[in-house]
């Protein structure tokens, strides 16, 4: 067990943890994750993070006072605080509230359900005060087209000289380089239209997607890791069911007909979904691609990476998906 881990949350939350066992859940390289349980039974996730924001606790925390139903609420520290630093890092306290994740066997017709009605009420929740340090949709996304073209700079100026995996991936977005770029143009152009149009913004979980969920029984489920929290139009969310739904579904099963039914009645902006699809499936490539070229990551975690890279190109992949939504909008011609 990590005994400074553990004087941490004696000494912020005062709570006594006779184990804490880490957790390989997620992929941002910034945090790490435990399930750590106190001597009376009770399980918790432990979490340190460097990613996202500190107003997707105040997320959280409001949801649950406010009663929506699958929102685990942080702890408070002993003066208050939903979260305490160290090393420039944020480590809070949550309930565990099932070891069961959307992702392992597949969603029931209950569960897609609730899941519905769960970014429903999050997305009905007052926009209050106490949210006003959230990030706000702008429909710009200039880092992550940064992020993109230094990509396709490195990776198509890989030779011979590099290592296996480097060589792979650089043949991947070779190959994809052109739908890549022609991607990035489009959402450029999409991001310029809705900046003309704004939108309702409504409290959004930014990353709901099925890894981001744990199931019970009788349909319940919980949405975690608030971290990418923002006041976004509905589609923001909605995109990960009603737009890209299939990339993030086991076997690309959706079920949108139950979704719709405990969501309620919805009708999505095509051109929001596109987009903010689009962004996903350009963020995704070239963050993907780079920890497969990262010779400094374990050789486990680039064989991973490089998975996901080649699904994000396949039939259901994300960039595949984008391209089908920007075709259906006459966009992509």
């Amino acid at each position: 067990m990590d005994h400074r881990l553990t004087a941490r949350v004696a000494a912020d939350f005062g709570l006594t943890l006779v184990s804490a066992t880490p957790v390989a859940f997620g992929a941002d390289p910034a945090a790490r994750l435990w399930r750590a349980t106190t001597a009376d039974g009770h399980a918790y996730a432990v979490k340190l993070s460097g990613g996202g924001t500190p107003a997707g606790l105040v997320v959280s925390a409001l949801l649950a006072r406010q009663g929506v139903p699958g929102i685990a609420a942080p702890l408070t520290t002993r003066d208050g605080r939903l979260s305490a630093v160290h090393d420039g890092r944020r480590l809070t306290v949550v309930p565990w509230v099932s070891d069961e994740r959307a992702t392992a066997d597949g969603m029931r017709t209950a569960h897609w359900r609730g899941y519905g009605e769960l970014l429903a009420a999050a997305h009905a929740a007052p926009v209050t005060e106490e949210l006003a340090g959230l990030p706000r949709e702008d429909h710009t996304h200039a880092a992550i087209g940064a992020a993109v073209r230094e990509t396709d700079r490195r990776l198509r100026g890989v030779d011979g000289s590099a290592d296996r995996w480097t060589r792979e991936v650089a043949a991947c977005w070779r190959a994809a380089a052109a739908d890549v770029a022609r991607l990035l143009e489009r959402i450029d152009g999409l991001g310029a239209e809705l900046r003309a149009r704004p939108a309702e913004l409504v409290v959004c979980h930014g990353d709901p997607h099925l890894g981001n969920l744990l199931l019970g029984p009788d349909g319940q489920v919980w949405l975690v890791d608030w971290d990418d929290a923002v006041l976004a139009p509905r589609e923001r969310d909605l995109m990960f069911v009603l737009g890209g739904g299939p990339a993030f579904a086991p076997e690309g099963r959706v079920d949108e007909a139950a979704f719709r039914a405990g969501y309620g009645p919805v009708r999505p902006d095509p051109v929001r979904l596109a987009y903010h699809l689009g962004v996903r499936a350009l963020d995704d490539m070239w963050s993907w691609s780079a920890d497969v070229a990262d010779a400094g990551r374990a050789e486990a975690d680039r064989v991973r990476a490089l998975r996901i890279v080649r699904g994000l190109l396949g039939p259901a992949g994300l960039v595949t998906l984008a391209r089908i939504a920007l075709r259906e909008l006459g966009r992509w011609a």
